[in-house]
Parts: structure tokens; sequence; C-alpha cells
């Protein structure tokens, strides 16, 4: 072989060597970022208050009108975060949120529920964006199909599973999205009983953030949340939606 063609040779070697070692390097990075789940509480101005704001994730699935009417029946304002998949897929429920703005607020849960975690990895069985690109695609695109349909920019955004890659974190806030943590969880994905969601729910603190889901009306945990909204009205608890308080940073656990 001619002397100009193994340094040629050599060079193609030597780019892709180059390549997979940055290519390497990415994915040791990735692996590092360990996901973390933000905590939000609500500001408390005095010891004497009672208020939370309730948050309802409405992932891939139907919709469960056991917690709607619970809501509109109490006036319970809840903040609702909604993927834009969702919205697709349940044009009523929708249509019941929309027609009432002063009690329902629908903040961004991304378009197709992907986490906006880095690597190549899954949690809780859902596959993760796995760079920032995709993470961008999965915010923007919910956002934009939620002011489609309100006429209103969200102003929060609330991973798919909870769970962010820290690097994510400003990235998303450099879109100009809060990101919507929480204090505690009152269902844990919809998977519990109705009677330990209810125990939860029922002991809450003023200034939690909880967050449940409203999206699976065949399991029994919604049960548990009206149960629980119930429980915390006798107690006389305020509720607030997320987006009409000064809210401390969210910060990693």
């Amino acid at each position: 072989m001619c002397g100009r063609c193994l340094a040629r040779r050599d060079l193609a070697r030597a780019a892709v060597a180059a390549g997979t070692l940055v290519l390497a390097r990415r994915a040791v990075a990735a692996e590092l970022d360990v996901p973390v789940e933000p905590q939000l509480r609500l500001p408390i101005d005095a010891p004497d208050q009672h208020v939370v704001a309730l948050t309802l994730d409405a992932c891939p699935g139907a919709f469960d009108m056991r917690i709607a009417t619970a809501l509109l029946d109490a006036g319970i304002p809840a903040t609702i975060f909604v993927t834009a998949l969702w919205m697709r897929r349940n044009p009523a429920g929708l249509k019941l949120l929309l027609a009432h703005p002063g009690l329902f607020s629908l903040q961004n849960h991304g378009e197709r529920h992907i986490p906006p975690v880095l690597g190549n990895r899954s949690i809780f069985g859902i596959k993760v964006a796995g760079d920032l690109a995709t993470i961008r695609t999965e915010v923007s695109n919910g956002a934009r199909a939620i002011a489609g349909a309100s006429g209103i920019a969200p102003r929060w955004y609330r991973a798919a599973t909870g769970f962010y890659s820290p690097s994510a974190i400003p990235e998303i806030e450099a879109m100009g999205f809060a990101i919507a943590g929480y204090s505690f969880s009152a269902d844990a994905g919809a998977s519990l009983p109705a009677a330990r969601v209810a125990a939860r729910m029922a002991g809450a603190r003023s200034g939690d953030v909880i967050v449940a889901h409203i999206n699976q009306p065949l399991r029994p945990s919604g049960e548990g949340v009206v149960a629980g909204l119930r429980e915390l009205q006798r107690k006389d608890m305020r509720f607030v939606l997320l987006d009409r308080v000064i809210a401390t940073a969210p910060l990693p656990t």
C-alpha cells in the first residue's frame, strides 16, 4: 500500500477512535448524572395557615371521572399536568377541564410522557429521553399542545415519572418553565389500594404539594384520592393552584 493511502487509513482510524471515545465519555457522563426527584413545598407565611396544592398527573391513559366529579362538587382547585398524548386520547375529559378554567390549571407533562433523563436506561419501565435534544422536543411539544387547546401557555413542567437528570433541569428552566416538584406522592403512580391513598392524603401538612393521578379510572387509587380529599376538607385544609403561588426553588434530593 502506498504511503499516502496508509496515511489516509491511519487518519480514518484515528477519527473513528476519537469519535468512539467522545461517545464513551458522553455515555459515562450520562450514567454519572444520577436522576433526581425534585421536592417542592408552598411558602407558608404564618404557622396557623392550612393550605396545600393538589396536583394530578394525566399520563397516557384514560380520565378518572371519580376524581373530577369530587373536585367539581366540592369546588377544589387542582393543577393538572397533562401530556399531549393524553389530550389526544381524551377529548371529552379535556373539554371538561377546559370548561372550568378557574378550578383547573393545565400544565405541562410533556408530549409523549418521556422522562427528561440522559443515558440509556428506563425508569419504572419507561424509556428515558437519552439526550438533551429529545428532552427539549418533549417539553416544547407538550407546551405547544396545551397552548393550542387552552390558549394559555403553561408555566410549570413536571417530568414523566417525576425524575430528571440534574443537567436537564437548567435546560428546561431556560425554556421558561418552573420545575414542578412535590413534597409527597399520594398514590405511588396510582398503584396503591384506596385505603392507603386516603391515609397518605389525610396526613398532608400545610405547605405540601401533593401528587396523585387522574388517568387510571379502573384502579382503586382514585377512590382513595376522593376519600383523602374529603378528609382534608374536614380538617379545614385550603387548596390552591400551583400557578397562583410564589413557589420556592425546587431542590433535588
